[in-house]
């Protein structure tokens, strides 16, 4: 596209990060439907709102029902939503923001395309490991009963294949373990990373 020209401003990132009083940075959760990514996601948001870091928390049903309303669920398509998120992740990050972002992304090859437009030095990859036993018996929009009926098709963990993370900065189990007990690791990995009070 040699006609686009792309425009520097005024305030690079290293500004935006003094003003804000820490570093800016994506933290991508992966696992299947109903592993807890969300609701971790969420959980740390709060957690760092209340410490006064600018954060902000995109989610596959919140991207899809705007966004991405244009995209169905075929391989092509699901990887074109996570190529869109991840370049909204990069622009909201080099904005200064600490961008949460929990999508099932089942393939190493979409996550390696997230990981290449983020950059490796913003990225945090936290993987949701809770085997799909645990999903199905929570089974919270009904999804995995419909896919094992045969109602949806290619569904994730059922009849399409989930790739687990092989360099996840952080594996975590909901299986066992209260929110409240799994973000002290979280939020210290995260701090760790945007440099938050060094």
């Amino acid at each position: 596209m040699k006609e686009l020209t792309k425009h520097v401003g005024h305030i690079d990132l290293a500004m935006r990060n003094s003003a804000n009083g820490h570093e800016s940075c994506v933290v991508w959760f992966t696992g299947l439907s109903g592993s807890g990514k969300s609701t971790l996601a969420f959980a740390l948001e709060q957690h760092l709102f209340n410490r006064g870091i600018h954060v902000y928390t995109l989610d596959g049903d919140n991207v899809r029902l705007g966004l991405n309303s244009d995209l169905d669920f075929s391989l092509r398509d699901r990887a074109e939503n996570l190529r869109r998120i991840a370049e909204v992740s990069r622009l909201m990050q080099q904005a200064g923001l600490v961008i949460l972002a929990a999508f099932i992304s089942p393939l190493e090859s979409d996550r390696a395309l997230v990981r290449s437009i983020i950059g490796e030095s913003n990225f945090l990859e936290i993987y949701v490991s809770t085997p799909l036993e645990t999903c199905i018996s929570r089974d919270p929009k009904g999804l995995y009963k419909k896919a094992i009926e045969g109602e949806i098709a290619e569904f994730t963990g059922i009849s399409a294949v989930y790739e687990a993370p092989l360099n996840a900065h952080l594996t975590i189990d909901t299986t066992h373990k209260e929110t409240e007990e799994i973000l002290p690791q979280l939020e210290k990995i995260v701090l760790q990373k945007i440099k938050w009070n060094v």
